[in-house]
């Protein structure tokens, strides 16, 4: 009985201890630690984002993106570009000598393009659309080929009707298109060297009104030899040169670049 009576006081404490110890805890698991990304990767990563973020905003806008149904923009390398289009009347009565001093028409304007072009700024895209022969010759909106440019603007022999109102139509489905890859942002002239009037003066004067009301594509036109009575001409809407001589012709085009609106860049990193 003795033993006993020792040995209970003995237990009660051991279970006392026991009850006091905390239940082990399991360890922690480890953390993946996050991947590095360099501060460059980062800063292309979001300027792509904003830029289809920005692309899909102005769709449900304005020119060139109204009534646009395409997913993917390949945006340009310079999004604030200065874009020209040259359209050339390359018609059968370019074969004709008047104004250009006992040379056709033809001849005389070929040169004057060609000079001009040599001076489009290298960073500017400059594309061509010229009917001759019933037939098209067109050049996509491209920077620095002015060589390609000369030796297509060379190759145009004068014959057939005067399309204006078709080129109008290329050269804005091609502007819109190089809109697009702008954003919006840059500038758009179309240059008209022409000789005479359009096959479909109607057409081309609805043409000529919604381009200048739904976008902010700038229309510059010389009349060759043909006085200031054409569609084209549209004071305080178009610009328009009448030209009775080659010297009067190659000054005309010399001032497309002096009238063309410059583009505030400052507005584009607003």
């Amino acid at each position: 009985m003795k033993k006993i009576f020792y040995l209970v006081p003995i237990l009660l404490f051991a279970i006392i201890l026991n009850c006091g110890e905390k239940t082990p805890q399991p360890p922690a698991p480890s953390k993946t630690p996050k991947p590095v990304v360099k501060k460059q990767q980062q800063t292309q990563v979001e300027n792509k984002t904003n830029s289809k973020s920005r692309a899909t905003t102005l769709k449900s806008r304005v020119w060139p993106f109204d009534g646009d149904n395409e997913q993917e923009i390949n945006l340009a390398h310079n999004l604030t570009a200065k874009n020209y289009i040259l359209v050339f009347d390359g018609s059968g009565s370019m074969r004709e000598t008047g104004c250009s001093a006992g040379r056709q028409k033809i001849a005389v304007a070929i040169e004057a393009v060609m000079e001009w072009s040599k001076t489009v700024p290298p960073d500017a895209n400059l594309g061509l659309i010229a009917f001759h022969n019933n037939k098209w010759i067109i050049l996509p909106l491209t920077a620095g080929h002015t060589d390609k440019f000369n030796s297509t603007v060379k190759d145009i022999i004068a014959g057939g009707g005067t399309p204006l109102s078709n080129a109008f139509g290329k050269a804005y489905k091609a502007f819109t298109h190089q809109g697009k890859e702008q954003l919006g942002y840059g500038e758009y002239t179309i240059v008209v060297v022409t000789d005479g009037i359009a096959n479909d003066a109607d057409k081309l004067s609805r043409y000529v009104n919604y381009i200048l009301n739904k976008t902010p594509i700038n229309i510059y036109s010389i009349g060759f030899c043909i006085g200031k009575n054409h569609t084209l001409n549209q004071p305080g809407k178009t610009i328009y040169k009448a030209a009775d001589n080659p010297a009067q012709l190659r000054q005309g085009l010399k001032q497309v670049l002096a009238e063309a609106k410059a583009f505030d860049e400052a507005e584009f990193n607003e």
